[in-house]
């Protein structure tokens, strides 16, 4: 294998739980990877890149905040979603350079996916995305991998949110751009079949007074997991909706991750039989708090 380290990149980073998810899954697959996190913010991430950043004992990074779109021009190459999307969350070392990917978009359909959103189905109504940065982009990916048509973004700010509009385009969806305040209209309107917030943590409170009844099935991901459960699933779930916290997309993004961090490794995570790849999951799982 190239090499036998890899880490999280961002700032603030001392919160991250990726080193818990990676070292659950490099130990049960018995690989030699060293995971950390980085402290590196926007004016450090040039220096990062030419010093340590630039050792050949690297296999891979997780990237988080501030540095999601900052990194894809510092790529040699990028998977097709991350040219649509215009952001990456994680960076694979490999013969032919730095190559960027989004797992945000599998964490965001997986996690989805086990509150019953079924992959490629038509008839689910439309999707909702709270906020307008980084995340929301995957999300749009999300939502066209999961069959929606029409996705409709509630941001405080419309006009960072028109940034969405191309990324809609490319993907084939019917992007609406509407005031955050009008939420709770669509829901009680029973326009919506699921909501991700991607706003980070508090950020999204002010949504929660303005909730109406909500249908069991309507499901809310709340990307901020951190206080658990938010001010906003908390609402959402005694309004009636089912709530998936944001632990699951971090899981299923990061199992992404793993898979492309060990390919050339002495058990790639990609070639494990399905029983194999469900202990890998769970005990990825079993890392998070509870």
């Amino acid at each position: 294998m190239r090499g036998t380290r890899a880490a999280v990149l961002g700032h603030p980073i001392g919160h991250s739980l990726s080193p818990a998810l990676h070292g659950a899954a490099y130990r049960l697959l018995g690989v030699d990877i060293d995971y950390s996190r980085r402290d590196v913010d926007l004016s450090g991430l040039p220096r990062f890149l030419a010093t340590e950043g630039a050792d050949q004992d690297w296999v891979g990074w997780s990237v988080t905040m501030p540095l999601k779109a900052a990194m894809v021009s510092h790529m040699d190459t990028v998977s097709a979603r991350v040219e649509t999307l215009g952001v990456l969350n994680t960076v694979v070392h490999g013969p032919d350079g730095m190559h960027g990917e989004n797992t945000d978009v599998d964490g965001i359909v997986t996690a989805l996916g086990e509150a019953g959103l079924r992959t490629g189905a038509t008839d689910q109504g439309r999707f909702g995305v709270i906020g307008a940065g980084s995340t929301a982009a995957a999300a749009l990916a999300a939502a066209a991998e999961l069959g929606f048509q029409e996705v409709r973004s509630y941001a405080r700010s419309p006009q960072r949110a028109q940034a969405l509009h191309p990324v809609a385009e490319a993907l084939g969806l019917r992007l609406r751009l509407l005031p955050l305040g009008r939420l709770g209209g669509d829901l009680a309107g029973d326009e919506l079949a699921a909501v991700v917030s991607t706003l980070p943590p508090r950020a999204a409170d002010e949504v929660a007074p303005g909730l109406p009844r909500l249908p069991q099935n309507v499901a809310l991901l709340d990307v901020a997991y951190d206080p658990w459960p938010s001010v906003l699933a908390g609402a959402w779930e005694r309004a009636g909706g089912q709530v998936v916290s944001g632990l699951a997309m971090l899981l299923h993004q990061a199992v992404r991750q793993v898979e492309r961090f060990t390919v050339g490794s002495s058990r790639p995570a990609a070639s494990l039989s399905a029983e194999e790849h469900t202990e890998l999951v769970a005990r990825m799982r079993a890392a998070l708090p509870r």
